[in-house]
């Protein structure tokens, strides 16, 4: 916790120590927590070194701790004083930066970013950078960072970011993605579905865009940083484009409609959650692997829901569940 003010670990420990007890030997301290003596004392001249130990009095051998609110009050104050300098120092290197785009030529609108250890870390870099929205096409392969190593989206989230996805529907035939989104929308993102997406993409307050080098399904080799430019408002054009015509993502389990059926028997929750997937357009294979259940009983499944609903295919199916709010519209 305390490793925000500079301490180490073993600092933080010898100083709780003392704050919880009163004033120690280096040898009591070392014996106590397990330390080498002479990096005991090493921790404790470090720590007097920084205001957070005295030595006693009476015995000049023992230590104690000084008071958290003034000792830590103050590094904590340095620590804000040095934040605001930077933030200060970040705002006029923003500026600059913004002052010179006119003069900027072509190729420093676009950067190249080369390969698969770079790309990852700069796409994970611009989400933790992100201030207001990011704007996503989500391919059906996995890129270089997987949906879990993306630790970064949710923190974005937790911050207030927006998130808009536009995803390919053959991404949800990589079992258990359909949760992964669910939990997306959930935390307040919002997503919809196409067949297919153009290229990868990655908008960050319509200010910088990350897209793949190549023009085919490149998964890391290299990636284009595109900086605010005449391209860039292509890209976002492009985006809006494919979102507009995307099927809303709605997560499974909704439970406001009316989940009764003709013979007013409700439906259980695999069938209330087969009729979201397939509503969103995914494959029997996808379907299947997202409710861990094999293609040909999923097929066998959706010939019951159409027995049950007095239809003969699955686009009446649809029609047919959408008039009896089965998937909670009016």
């Amino acid at each position: 916790m305390l490793e925000a003010l500079g301490l180490s670990e073993d600092e933080e420990r010898v100083y709780q120590r003392l704050v919880a007890g009163t004033s120690e030997s280096a040898e009591d301290v070392a014996t106590a927590l397990g330390l080498e003596p002479r990096a005991g004392a090493a921790v404790l001249s470090d720590l007097e070194a920084k205001g957070l130990v005295a030595r006693s009095v009476a015995d000049p051998g023992r230590f104690a701790a000084s008071p958290p609110a003034v000792a830590l009050g103050a590094m904590l104050a340095e620590r804000q004083e040095a934040l605001r300098r930077a933030q200060v120092q970040l705002t006029a290197l923003a500026e600059t930066y913004r002052t010179g785009a006119d003069e900027r030529a072509l190729v420093d609108v676009i950067e190249v970013v080369h390969g698969p250890q770079a790309v990852g870390q700069r796409f994970l870099q611009l989400q933790r950078g992100a201030r207001s929205e990011v704007l996503a096409f989500v391919k059906a392969s996995v890129a270089v960072v997987s949906p879990e190593e993306n630790d970064d989206e949710d923190r974005a989230l937790e911050r207030g970011v927006t998130y808009r996805l536009v995803i390919e529907a053959r991404a949800f035939d990589r079992a258990g993605y359909f949760d992964e989104v669910r939990q997306l929308v959930e935390a307040g993102g919002a997503c919809r579905i196409r067949g297919s997406v153009p290229i990868r993409l990655l908008v960050v307050d319509r200010e910088l865009a990350l897209l793949p080098l190549a023009g085919t399904d490149d998964r890391g080799s290299g990636a284009l940083l595109v900086h605010p430019s005449g391209l860039l408002d292509a890209l976002v054009a492009l985006f809006e484009l494919a979102w507009d015509g995307g099927q809303v993502f709605t997560p499974t389990g909704d439970s406001t409609g009316d989940w009764s059926d003709l013979d007013a028997s409700p439906l259980d929750e695999v069938d209330k959650q087969l009729l979201t997937l397939l509503f969103h357009g995914l494959t029997d294979q996808a379907i299947g692997g997202q409710l861990g259940m094999s293609q040909r009983t999923v097929q066998r499944r959706v010939r019951q829901l159409m027995e049950r609903a007095g239809v003969s295919s699955r686009f009446q199916l649809g029609h047919a569940a959408a008039g009896r709010r089965w998937l909670g519209r009016s």
